[in-house]
């Protein structure tokens, strides 16, 4: 196993094959490397606040959670696509509202990586996601449904109900597609 300090130096090598070597091996110095990642995050380099927030979802500690949160505001689009992809391997539900936030985000690969990554946290992210579908934007709603379809838990079947009268037919969909997950997979209306 090579020492921390030859593997953060890998990553910051701005040699994409050099940093995704050190990326697999520094989840075994575990906390140690926190300091210098979250560092790593105030980087002018893009693309070191990027390896960093890659390194940092690699890394299950509460830390590394606050530092993926932190690079959801990031100035460049793929450190926050990469935040929020992290953040759906290591779920944080101190992330909700930034997640939330980020459904209506232009950048709609951003939006789906954090609706996968409210869905990640389950159960916990169903009020917030049933207000989400409130919005009067539609892709705000859109990712909401998503989400809401991939929690995998009855607490989201009253909102996927609520979602098959929105006018947005790719919402109907998603939430079609959720309660079907969720094993309800006929809807009976009155004549």
């Amino acid at each position: 196993m090579e020492s921390l300090e030859t593997l953060l130096a890998e990553l910051a090598s701005a040699d994409d094959a050099r940093a995704a070597r050190a990326l697999s091996q520094l989840p075994q110095h575990g906390e140690l490397a926190l300091d210098y990642l979250l560092d790593l995050l105030d980087s002018p380099q893009t693309d070191r606040r990027w390896w960093a927030a890659a390194a940092l979802a690699s890394i299950d500690h509460p830390r590394s959670r606050t530092g993926l949160i932190q690079a959801l505001k990031d100035s460049d689009t793929g450190v926050r696509q990469c935040a929020a992809a992290g953040l759906r391997r290591l779920p944080a539900p101190e992330a909700i509202p930034e997640l939330v936030e980020a459904l209506a985000a232009e950048d709609r690969l951003f939006a789906r990586l954090a609706s996968g990554a409210l869905a990640a946290l389950g159960a916990e992210a169903v009020s917030a996601l049933t207000l989400a579908m409130r919005s009067e934007d539609p892709r705000t709603r859109i990712e909401a449904a998503r989400a809401l379809g991939e929690v995998g838990d009855g607490s989201a079947i009253p909102a996927l109900f609520a979602a098959l009268s929105d006018p947005s037919a790719v919402v109907v969909h998603l939430a079609e597609i959720g309660l079907e997950r969720l094993g309800v997979g006929m809807v009976f209306f009155e004549p």
